[in-house]
């Protein structure tokens, strides 16, 4: 889902030279996960961090989001051979890292086949641009610590759960000792989401109180079945429309809340106005700036 685009407003380029779920709130002073703010347009969640300006997944494009005044950031977590999860979209190290040159006969450099200690060494920023050589892949508990730090919120993706038995549960033993299982956290700056549908109930399983997002479009009928266990439902825009949107928010999740809809991954002003016009909660952007700009 990652594409560059022109689109991009100068302030945030100035911006982030110099520097350099879903979830909207009921009431104009607060944004939680669960209720929408409608006057303030479609909540925007920075894909991969702001993934267009910073490479993804990185501690980078966390605070790029930061300096473009986004709370809301997404990210994808695996698990390493050593049980360390760390955050990348890939199940392989290839695309993102220089994982080639530093374990040339290591392929296909799946992340479940190395320690966390070699995923460390690797270079996963010079890809993107030589201002960015020498960013890490984060662990979670980096990530989390640096969104914190920054005062942000975490949409997470549990990537590929199926190749990782139990990441479910690591996941929330990381969140907990990272303290971001406490009732503030839970209640505004935490949505765990999957394409896996077994793995969103799971994790409702383990901690019903956690706000939870099924990635993917589930046909109208069986959207029933899938409010038992979350509490969004995150579609591609390509697959959706103003009829989607409404059938599944007219819905009510297993906190008793109407479902959301927070589509991805809409990258120029065209299509964000068009899925604001259509009801979305929530975007899902590498370029938040310009969804923010579209939509408001």
């Amino acid at each position: 889902m990652f594409v560059r685009t022109a689109t991009a407003s100068t302030a945030a380029a100035a911006v982030l030279g110099a520097g350099a779920l879903l979830l909207p709130a009921a009431q104009p002073q607060e944004t939680s996960a669960r209720t929408p703010d409608r006057q303030a347009g479609p909540l925007v969640v920075a894909h991969r961090g702001a993934s267009g300006y910073a490479p993804e997944n990185t501690l980078a494009a966390a605070d790029a989001a930061k300096a473009l005044g986004i709370d809301w950031v997404e990210n994808d977590v695996h698990r390493t051979k050593d049980g360390v999860l760390v955050v990348l979209h890939d199940t392989g190290l290839k695309r993102t890292t220089d994982v080639e040159e530093v374990f040339p006969d290591r392929a296909p450099w799946a992340v479940k086949d190395f320690t966390a200690a070699e995923v460390a060494k690797l270079d996963a920023g010079s890809w993107f641009g030589a201002r960015f050589a020498g960013a890490r892949v984060p662990t979670l508990t980096q990530f989390v610590n640096r969104l914190e730090r920054n005062r942000q919120k975490l949409l997470l993706e549990i990537k590929s759960p199926a190749t990782y038995p139990g990441i479910e549960r690591d996941i929330l033993r990381v969140l907990g000792t990272a303290g971001w299982l406490d009732r503030s956290h839970v209640r505004d700056r935490l949505v765990i989401q999957s394409f896996g549908a077994a793995s969103v109930k799971q994790v409702h399983a383990l901690r019903p109180d956690v706000t939870t997002g099924f990635l993917g479009t589930p046909a109208v009928t069986d959207l029933p079945a899938y409010a038992a266990f979350t509490d969004q439902i995150n579609p591609s825009y390509t697959t959706i429309g103003a009829d989607y949107v409404a059938a599944v928010q007219r819905l009510k999740g297993p906190h008793g809340k109407r479902l959301r809809v927070n589509t991805w991954t809409v990258n120029d002003a065209a299509n964000a106005a068009k899925v604001h016009a259509w009801g979305v909660d929530g975007i899902i952007t590498n370029y938040p700036d310009v969804v923010r700009d579209a939509t408001r």
